[in-house]
């Protein structure tokens, strides 16, 4: 029970950070935003539990096919922003694009043979 607690404080910190980053240096919150943070946790964590190395590389190998959809993200948000569209409707707005990206991608993915 206190890994998972451990876990959830290091995990909270480290978005939290960024926050606190970004209100006073955008550019330093965006840098550190744009590190694997999460990925890495992720990673840290999986091991941690498993000592499973297949498990992580995977988990790595998983990772690098979709972080290529999920720029149109980056690229949605501030487009709908542009377009007059408040905060929580640009933020749907992306998500749901990125969604929709994914699929696509994934059904790509498979067609040229790549598993993930």
């Amino acid at each position: 029970m206190w890994i998972y607690i451990i876990k959830v404080i290091v995990t909270a910190i480290a978005v939290v950070a960024i926050s606190e980053l970004s209100k006073r240096w955008t550019l330093f919150g965006a840098l550190i935003a744009s590190l694997p943070l999460t990925s890495l946790l992720a990673m840290i964590w999986l091991y941690f539990d498993t000592k499973d190395l297949q498990k992580v590389t995977s988990l790595a190998t998983g990772i690098f096919w979709i972080v290529i959809p999920s720029l149109v993200f980056f690229l949605a948000f501030p487009f709908f922003v542009r377009l007059g569209w408040g905060f929580w409707s640009a933020l749907a707005g992306s998500c749901l694009g990125t969604a929709v990206t994914y699929s696509g991608y994934i059904v790509l993915l498979g067609k040229l043979g790549v598993k993930i």
